[in-house]
């Protein structure tokens, strides 16, 4: 059988990998490691955008992240608070919708407060869909999404689909991991079912648009056959 035309990616998602190796490598607080991970989000948001992305989504803040240092939770938090207030301007005239994933509800008021106002923003944008994980775990939604499906009737993947975080996004079609690990860490665990998937040793306060593009280039010329030949 010929190989199939190159296809286009229209949702990614991305593990944001390595601040704190990136930060010991430098011999730099593991905080500054995180600073220069919004530094990459800022850059690939911008990137995803201008390269027509439907669908970005970010793995910010994991069920299991609840186990790092205090210290290093709170550091999430404000670095969170501040990119969304520095940063929320422009994705809003730039068209980008924001997304929330995950039972973001568990973070204390102001942070839900801030979040939510910041959704209700962007919610009528068009333009790429900014989908940040934020106290999300795959497994936790899968459980959520069954749950709600058998509350309403037959079990089926297409009705469990359909109580995902993500029914509004189009299908996943790429997952990238940085930092050379080789494991999806309970994210989107039912979306990447027959993603394609990258790993890359680049450790995410290096991650740039240009790195972006060359994965949707190298994703343009896979062979996506879902199973058959």
């Amino acid at each position: 059988m010929a190989k199939s035309e190159p296809v286009t990616a229209r949702h990614v998602a991305i593990i944001m990998d390595g601040n704190g190796r990136w930060a010991k490598k430098r011999h730099l607080p593991r905080a500054l490691g995180h600073q220069r991970g919004v530094e990459a989000v800022r850059r690939v948001v911008r990137g995803a955008r201008e390269m027509g992305l439907e669908a970005l989504t970010l793995y910010a803040f994991s069920t299991e992240n609840w186990r790092r240092p205090e210290e290093e939770v709170s550091d999430l938090m404000s670095l969170m608070k501040r990119f969304i207030l520095s940063d929320l301007d422009e994705f809003a005239a730039a068209g980008v919708r924001l997304k929330i994933i995950g039972d973001y509800k568990a973070f204390k008021p102001d942070v839900v407060e801030l979040v939510e106002g910041a959704v209700a923003k962007t919610a009528a944008n068009t333009g790429t869909t900014l989908a940040v994980a934020l106290n999300y775990g795959s497994q936790d939604e899968i459980a959520r999404a069954a749950t709600k499906a058998a509350a309403k009737g037959a079990i089926t993947p297409e009705t469990i689909a359909a109580e995902l975080d993500t029914a509004d996004l189009p299908p996943l079609d790429l997952l990238i991991r940085t930092s050379g690990e080789v494991r999806l860490s309970n994210f989107l665990l039912w979306q990447a079912a027959y993603a394609e998937m990258m790993f890359t040793e680049v450790l995410w306060p290096d991650f740039t648009a240009e790195h972006l593009r060359q994965a949707l280039e190298d994703f343009a010329a896979r062979d996506r056959r879902y199973g058959g030949r």
